[in-house]
């Protein structure tokens, strides 16, 4: 018997188009479907996008789910980069504190980027983005971090602030801020708590 050519009712199969198309255009539109799903299947498919990234920080800010906040804080830091780090610096000001905690997570995986700017942050007219700042010390792996430190203990007039440096200094114990630490310890003699990071603080360093 031979063989017979297909028609096309039978065995064939609607080939439906895309809603979206998959370059860099078309990715950055499906940030704006009202289906999270689609929303985070475009974000993480952005990973390999660097063009985007200018896109995922401004809509970074718009978006309200939080697992497609999550996959665009990974997409970030995968990209890296200066333009990364431009993008997500303004969030520290951020009163939404998951932006603001998801923007020091990537920061802090990018010391390289991140450390121009840090003498800039710390010295921000604004306490809590000084402290935002020494947060993302904690996991960040730079030369400079000790030198930062010491600088914070011995100028910063806040007490809130000298007390997150101590504290990110308990964690790291950079001998580097030995020094800087006793200057702090005078600077707030009449308070308890600096007295009790200071010693905390001095012990790792002296442990380390």
């Amino acid at each position: 018997m031979g063989l017979r050519r297909a028609t096309d009712s039978a065995g064939l199969r609607r080939i439906e188009p895309r809603d979206y198309p998959r370059d860099t255009e078309g990715l950055i539109e499906q940030l704006q479907d009202p289906d999270p799903s689609v929303r985070r299947w475009a974000a993480r498919d952005l990973a390999i996008h660097p063009d985007a990234v200018p896109a995922l920080c401004e809509f970074l800010g718009r978006e309200r789910d939080l697992s497609v906040r999550e996959v665009m804080f990974t997409t970030l830091g995968c990209l890296g980069g200066d333009d990364v780090v431009e993008g997500l610096v303004p969030l520290l000001r951020s009163e939404d504190a998951n932006l603001r905690n998801g923007a020091i997570e990537v920061l802090a995986e990018l010391p390289e980027e991140v450390g121009p700017h840090i003498e800039v942050l710390l010295r921000d007219a604004d306490a809590d983005v000084r402290i935002f700042t020494l947060n993302l010390m904690n996991d960040l792996r730079h030369p400079q971090v000790g030198h930062w430190l010491a600088n914070v203990l011995t100028h910063d007039p806040h007490v809130n602030v000298v007390a997150a440096a101590l504290e990110v200094l308990a964690e790291v114990g950079t001998p580097q801020a030995a020094h800087a630490l006793q200057l702090a310890r005078q600077r707030f003699a009449d308070d308890p708590f600096i007295g009790f990071a200071a010693d905390l603080a001095q012990q790792r360093i002296e442990g380390a």
